[in-house]
């Protein structure tokens, strides 16, 4: 079952990071009115790069967490299987 998911799981990646990159852009747009800095702009503050990058890391991490999680239950809905673990490994 595993393997009918990847098409599940690679459709989702490319939708989570086209929704990460948007709302990353609304976010920023509300900080700043510049384009966001990268480590290679010379010009910058660390401080505005290391916000702008955890901004972002945040902002992909979040939708890919909802987009792989709602694929999942789509996938399982479909095919009556969960293609994953059931739950988190106890400590």
């Amino acid at each position: 079952m595993k393997l009918l998911f990847i098409p599940f799981s690679v459709a989702g990646g490319l939708i989570a990071g086209f929704l990460g990159k948007k709302l990353f852009e609304q976010a920023w747009g509300m900080i700043d009115e510049e384009e966001p800095p990268e480590a290679e702009h010379r010009h910058v503050s660390l401080g505005k790069v290391l916000i702008a990058a955890a901004l972002e890391g945040a902002i992909f991490r979040a939708v890919r967490a909802v987009v792989d999680h709602q694929s999942r239950r789509a996938f399982a809905a479909l095919t009556g299987s969960w293609p994953g673990e059931e739950a988190p490994e106890p400590e």
